[in-house]
């Protein structure tokens, strides 16, 4: 017969629970730092799914093992150096257009409440070809939001999409997925 003892003292219970707080902790920031980030919203264009100041965390693994979606919101980096979020609305090989307030996709029309409204077309009045690694996004608040109707975004190369930004963290009363 063998026999065991454990002590249940509570300066070891004490000890255990604050190790495995430690562990916890150290795991998820490696987790958040080493395949996701995180980012604060700056400004109105996603509004009403994200709003200025809101944190959000950013998934970069995701698309190291496959390319952005259709309705992605992605995080990029601008040719200027500068960063924005945006909705992947146009995929590579493809051909965007915006007319009668509506967004098509190589001459169909694009059913998304979304999209239903967009006044100015810009670069998109005459369609917009999308090379093998392009994509053109669209602000949520297509009438406050600079995005690939401008030419000082245009098409963003696949290259420049730093990750899909996936779970809001604040404000907390809204805590959750993005979608």
């Amino acid at each position: 017969m063998f026999y065991t003892y454990e002590d249940n003292g509570k300066l070891r219970i004490i000890l255990r629970v604050e190790v495995t707080f430690i562990v916890l902790i150290s795991l998820a920031w490696f987790i958040v730092y080493g395949f996701m980030g995180q980012t604060i919203v700056n400004g109105q264009s996603m509004s009403p799914v994200l709003n200025s100041e809101d944190v959000c965390l950013i998934n970069r693994l995701k698309y190291d093992l496959s390319d952005p979606d259709r309705y992605d919101i992605v995080l990029f980096e601008r040719e200027d150096g500068e960063y924005n979020i945006k909705r992947v609305i146009g995929l590579p090989g493809e051909t965007v257009a915006i007319m009668d307030g509506g967004v098509y996709i190589d001459g169909v029309r694009l059913e998304d409440e979304r999209l239903k409204s967009i006044s100015l077309a810009g670069i998109a009045e005459n369609g917009v070809f999308l090379g093998e690694d392009e994509y053109f996004v669209l602000g949520d608040n297509a009438e406050s939001s600079e995005d690939s109707r401008f030419g000082s975004i245009g098409n963003v190369k696949r290259q420049n999409i730093r990750g899909e930004i996936w779970f809001k963290i604040r404000p907390l009363s809204e805590l959750g997925t993005v979608k």
